[in-house]
């Protein structure tokens, strides 16, 4: 099928997978979750550079004066090193905990981009539908037009009553509000769709598949749950948050051991009344290296505190998990049942449109010969209509809830 088209209207028309692909890349709350995701990344890179040792030279000027000498300049320059070489493990830990923050984000992309798949599909199902009530609607109000000219016909030959003609032309008018309707409900759901699509002002519309699959052997519900709690990005986000919460306490466990860190310096200055520029800077030039050990003795209970938080994180992010989960394997018991009550109202829908098209056929002819009552044709023509759009949302329903459950288990959605 044509991904992209464009016909000599310029209206721009895609299917579902262009539609997708437009909106992963340019949909708002996608695009904040990357960001999201670039910034833990940055964090990474900063607790990587934690282990590194550091360097800082500065330089100093000053400009001064004294009666016995006059105006003379002096000055020190410096080069300042720190490294931090053992702080109970924290360095390493924050590094784990960084890491594992990235795929995090990665993790929350993704199910961004999932809950954003699923909306477009509805709306792309929506449009569809409304396209179709369309169809069958205008087919409805042509055949209605047609009965109110034989009507008319008849009348001018004394073989209907007045009345039967005005029923026939409130009928008319009733199936040109209920196209209006249609065609209104197409044009909201085309922008529903566009907005979350972040689609510019362009004349925008969707391409009609040559089939929608409204029924589907269902696979089973145990399986497709197992397969959800293991591959969803929900669930390994979740994971990876405790995973997170308990680098947390072997951060929190590092503020009771000693800190080992190593500086150094190198320098010199000169002093403008004395000797010679570089004679100075020479003699002056001086090295220091050292190391420092620093071990915790009374905090102040904010080890305590900071560890007991930690522990606190730690059973949240299970709660967190153990939630995510449960929610999940409800959704999917839901999306479940929602294809087989779907599919069976599918099969029911269309089979009352089937007779009731035929009854609608039948009456239809004998109102062309005048052999059928008007209040008795008017209550079968509503019956088929009724039919009519309950099979039309049905068909898309069914189509629907097929391609959710089906998403649960990492099928891509596809019409």
């Amino acid at each position: 099928m044509t991904a992209f088209a464009q016909d000599s209207l310029n209206v721009v028309k895609w299917d579902l997978q262009t539609c997708l692909d437009y909106a992963k890349k340019n949909n708002i709350q996608v695009g904040s979750a990357r960001l999201s995701q670039q910034t833990s990344q940055q964090e990474l890179i900063l607790s990587k550079g934690s282990a590194l040792p550091n360097l800082y030279g500065s330089a100093t000027q000053y400009l001064s004066n004294s009666k016995p000498t006059g105006v003379y300049g002096s000055g020190s320059y410096g080069l300042n090193s720190s490294w931090t070489l053992y702080q109970g493990g924290y360095i390493k830990s924050d590094i784990q905990q960084k890491n594992v923050e990235v795929e995090r984000a990665n993790l929350s992309t993704m199910q961004q981009v999932n809950d954003l798949t699923l909306q477009i599909t509805q709306y792309y199902l929506n449009v569809l539908l409304d396209k179709e009530t369309i169809i069958y609607q205008q087919n409805v109000v042509t055949t209605s037009k047609a009965q109110v000219e034989q009507a008319k016909k008849r009348l001018d030959a004394g073989s209907i009553a007045q009345k039967d003609v005005a029923q026939l032309f409130a009928q008319l008018a009733n199936d040109k509000y209920t196209l209006v309707t249609a065609e209104n409900a197409q044009r909201q759901d085309l922008i529903s769709l566009k907005q979350l699509l972040q689609l510019p002002a362009t004349t925008f519309d969707v391409i009609t598949p040559d089939t929608i699959i409204s029924k589907k052997a269902v696979d089973n519900l145990l399986n497709v749950q197992q397969t959800a709690l293991k591959d969803r990005p929900e669930v390994k986000n979740g994971e990876l948050y405790v995973r997170s919460a308990e680098f947390g306490l072997q951060k929190a466990n590092s503020g009771y051991l000693p800190t080992l860190s190593a500086s150094g310096f190198a320098g010199t200055s000169y002093q403008g009344a004395g000797s010679g520029y570089f004679n100075q800077l020479n003699n002056g030039f001086n090295q220091q290296v050292g190391l420092t050990l620093s071990v915790p003795i009374f905090t102040r209970k904010v080890n305590q505190v900071n560890r007991a938080e930690a522990k606190i994180n730690i059973d949240q992010a299970k709660l967190s998990l153990k939630d995510t989960k449960t929610t999940l394997s409800l959704n999917i018991e839901k999306a479940y049942i929602n294809v087989l009550n779907s599919q069976n109202q599918y099969d029911a829908a269309a089979e009352a449109f089937k007779y009731n098209q035929e009854t609608y056929r039948v009456a239809n002819e004998q109102l062309k010969v005048g052999i059928v009552n008007m209040v008795d044709f008017l209550q079968q023509k509503s019956l088929y209509t009724q039919a009519l759009q309950q099979y039309i949302q049905a068909k898309y329903n069914a189509a629907l809830t097929i391609e959710i459950y089906e998403f649960y288990k990492g099928t891509p959605v596809k019409l």
